[in-house]
């Protein structure tokens, strides 16, 4: 019986012991790995040029995207690059082409056109690395690559697109001594710009033309014609006219403004003698708000911002040419309707320096108070306050399309939003100390009044309207006249800041310090307001 048990044993043990054998060696081996997905996080970033294969150019990626060392890109595609002494900017040359690119900036300049980038260059591998949007400006319309960038294989693909027929538009527009002549493309071609003494051609490379039905008709002061064919345009102007260019994007638009090199006087302004030639501020526009139909907000008493406004800028204008050696011109001398972008097309024609719009708030509660200083913001949303009407209104409230709205400067501002900060700052400051005013801040928007200046550029808004305790102060020419020393105070600590002076002493508040409010002075009082008019009743 114990020799059968034995044997039985022994049989099952050896039965069991492959098992056993096995499960040890599964214990043993590591589980199979996964199979590795497609386009792997971390995947080595490349560059391939077709024709060609990868190319060896460092990426990087940025906050807004990647970034692309730019010299073994030039080598590979052409064109020269070349340092300035400082070594802080550099100089890409595309055949008559020239880049300007500072090294940390997200602006660069792409031959008379500034263009601003989603994000700066930067110092790195392969020199200075710059976003794919630069690539596509440069290379892409200057020689006709295409650049695919794929982000799930990190991997960027050049290839020389193929010619494309692509419709353009023409349009011709003469504002206060200035013709623009804009070119609308569906998408942005391939081109170049080549001037000659009484004429501009844009001299498409590689992509076809395909003109308007109707050929344009110019009946212009500057602009004598306007010639488009398959391989290029044809801009010719009368004697004595230049132009220069510029890019708007959204739809792709090739903009020339035409002007003779002599300023020509605005018709709402007489012609003064011209100040000193020296580099700082020399020209100020003053903006009164509103005007005409468009009467502005209105106070409790039935006074309207546009009257007020007005007033405040001929006060303005009075005290800076009293103190300054500066020309100040207005928007408007009456009661006058002027549209946004003539306001900013004035700016720009009288080449001024600074451009200061004044206007009034109004909210929907009667208790707010004090006064806010604005500079733009392509990007930002709506003001804070509800009151805010047509005149002034964010760009977002935007106007049906015509010839005038093709031609708004979308990028006169951007590289001024520096200095229009700091102007912004030295005035918002003025106005809290010299009066106690509730200080709700600097703040950013994009008022439309604004878009085209290309001059640091402000919008101050004086008081509550509405408000009937701060527009009772409005109607007084002491506080007026506070106002306006504290106006006068900014622009002349901006102008000396900019020159690299110190503030005139007659500028300056008691006991030399500047920002210091000093004596009230009288001042021209406000028109009485219209008897039985309340807030908000039709003029």
């Amino acid at each position: 019986m114990k020799d059968r048990r034995f044997w039985a044993s022994l049989a099952f043990g050896c039965l069991l012991l492959p098992v056993l054998v096995a499960a040890q060696g599964d214990r043993q081996q590591p589980p199979p790995s996964p199979a590795p997905p497609v386009n792997p996080v971390g995947a080595r970033p490349s560059v391939t040029l077709a024709g060609q294969g990868e190319i060896p150019v460092p990426v990087t990626m940025g906050a807004n995207g990647p970034l692309f060392g730019l010299e073994p890109l030039t080598e590979a595609l052409g064109g020269t690059l070349t340092s300035d002494e400082s070594g802080e900017s550099l100089t890409l040359r595309i055949g008559e082409t020239d880049v300007v690119i500072g090294i940390g900036s997200p602006i660069v300049t792409i031959g008379e056109s500034i263009v601003s980038l989603p994000q700066p260059t930067a110092p790195g591998e392969g020199g200075v690395q710059v976003p794919l949007e630069l690539l596509q400006k440069t290379y892409g319309d200057l020689e006709g690559y295409s650049f695919d960038w794929r982000p799930e294989a990190a991997r960027l693909t050049i290839s020389k697109r193929g010619a494309r027929e692509i419709p353009v538009s023409v349009d011709v527009v003469h504002l206060q001594g200035v013709t623009t002549v804009v070119l609308q493309f569906p998408e942005a071609p391939s081109y170049r710009v080549n001037r000659q003494p009484g004429q501009v051609e844009v001299q498409m490379l590689g992509d076809r033309l395909t003109p308007p039905s109707v050929p344009p008709v110019i009946r212009d002061p500057l602009v004598q014609s306007v010639t488009v064919g398959p391989q290029q345009v044809l801009v010719r102007l009368l004697p004595g006219a230049e132009a220069e260019s510029y890019i708007l994007e959204n739809p792709f638009r090739l903009v020339f403004d035409v002007h003779r090199p002599s300023t020509i006087a605005t018709p709402t302004t007489p012609q003064r003698a011209p100040v000193e030639q020296s580099r700082g501020v020399r020209t100020i526009v003053i903006d009164p708000g509103h005007g005409g139909t468009e009467t502005g907000a209105i106070g409790p008493s039935g006074m309207p911002e546009k009257e007020l406004t007005l007033i405040l800028a001929r006060d303005l204008e009075a005290r800076l040419e009293s103190s300054l050696p500066v020309r100040v011109v207005l928007t408007r001398n009456e009661d006058a309707n002027v549209p946004h972008d003539t306001r900013a097309a004035i700016a720009n024609q009288n080449q001024a320096d600074l451009f200061i719009s004044i206007h009034l708030n109004s909210s929907l509660g009667s208790g707010a108070h004090g006064a806010e200083t604005y500079f733009l913001s392509l990007g930002a949303g709506k003001p804070e306050h509800e009151g805010q009407d047509s005149e002034d209104a964010a760009a977002g409230d935007d106007v049906a399309s015509s010839d005038l709205d093709l031609i708004l400067w979308d990028l006169a501002q951007s590289q001024h939003l520096e200095e229009s900060q700091k102007f912004a700052n030295l005035v918002q400051r003025e106005l809290n100390e010299a009066l106690q005013l509730k200080d709700r801040g600097v703040k950013q928007a994009p008022f439309r009044v604004l878009k085209g200046a290309a001059m640091p550029a402000v919008l101050v808004e004086l008081g509550f309207i509405n408000n009937p305790e701060e527009e009772k102060k409005l109607q007084d020419g002491g506080y007026r006249a506070d106002l306006i020393d504290a106006l006068a105070r900014a622009v002349t600590r901006y102008k000396a800041a900019v020159e690299g002076r110190e503030v005139p002493q007659a500028l300056q508040g008691p006991q030399g310090q500047p920002g210091q409010p000093g004596p009230p002075k009288p001042g021209a009082q406000a028109p009485p307001a219209n008897p039985g008019r309340g807030a908000g009743s039709p003029p």
